[in-house]
C-alpha cells in the first residue's frame, strides 16, 4: 500500500473557500478508525471520532 492510500476520505462537507470552513471524516485503512477534520481559514484540527462510551468508532 502506498502512503498515500492509508487513508480514505468518506465524507466531505463545505469548502475552504467558505466561513464555515471544511468538514471530513477519514478512515485509516489500516486500523478502521475514524478521524474528523475540520478546517476554517488558516487553522484545522484533527481528532478521532468516539462512541458514546469513549471508544474509537472502528469502520470494519
Amino acid at each position: 500500500m502506498k502512503r498515500d492510500d492509508r487513508f480514505e476520505v468518506i465524507l466531505k462537507e463545505g469548502s475552504t473557500l467558505s466561513e464555515s470552513g471544511q468538514i471530513m471524516i477519514l478512515v485509516d485503512k489500516e486500523t478502521g478508525v475514524n478521524y474528523l477534520w475540520v478546517k476554517s481559514g488558516y487553522a484545522g484540527g484533527l481528532t478521532p471520532l468516539l462512541e458514546a462510551d469513549g471508544r474509537p468508532i472502528i469502520t470494519k
